[in-house]
């Protein structure tokens, strides 16, 4: 009989040109980069502005706010996650999007409404945090 206990989350290895993201999400931050140049704003990390290729870029933390701009609902097993679970983007508040998914609400439509506010949140596996997002809290 297979063992079907779920496994840990498949975890992403930091290189010299992500390493400053994933310190930062260890930290509860969510950090992006913009060219000094052209003020560009971007994600995934690189070395050079993917707007006008100057190696002028500057790290720093994100708002940690968003909405959803498109997702699908994966209802098909997978050895570290239970489904249903949402795959979803996120655009975050200062221009990027990001691929990520949505936690703490029900994994149907009727819960997961485009442009719907999203804030950031953490897992902790160890060495890697996985940034998630959840819908945004009212008014603190």
């Amino acid at each position: 009989m297979a063992d079907r206990s779920p496994r840990p989350r498949p975890l992403p290895q930091p290189t010299p040109e992500t390493q400053h993201f994933w310190d930062g999400t260890r930290a509860g931050e969510l950090r992006l980069q913009r060219c000094a140049d052209c003020n560009h704003v971007y994600f995934p990390p690189r070395p050079l502005c993917p707007a006008c290729s100057s190696r002028r870029v500057e790290v720093f933390a994100a708002s940690g706010r968003g909405k959803l701009a498109s997702y699908v609902i994966n209802h098909r097993p997978h050895p570290s996650f239970d489904g249903p679970y949402a795959i979803a983007v996120v655009e975050l508040d200062e221009g990027p999007t990001m691929l990520s998914n949505i936690v703490d609400c029900e994994q149907t439509p009727e819960a997961l409404l485009l442009d719907m506010p999203l804030e950031v949140t953490f897992e902790d596996n160890g060495d890697i945090a996985i940034p998630l997002f959840r819908p945004q809290e009212r008014q603190r």
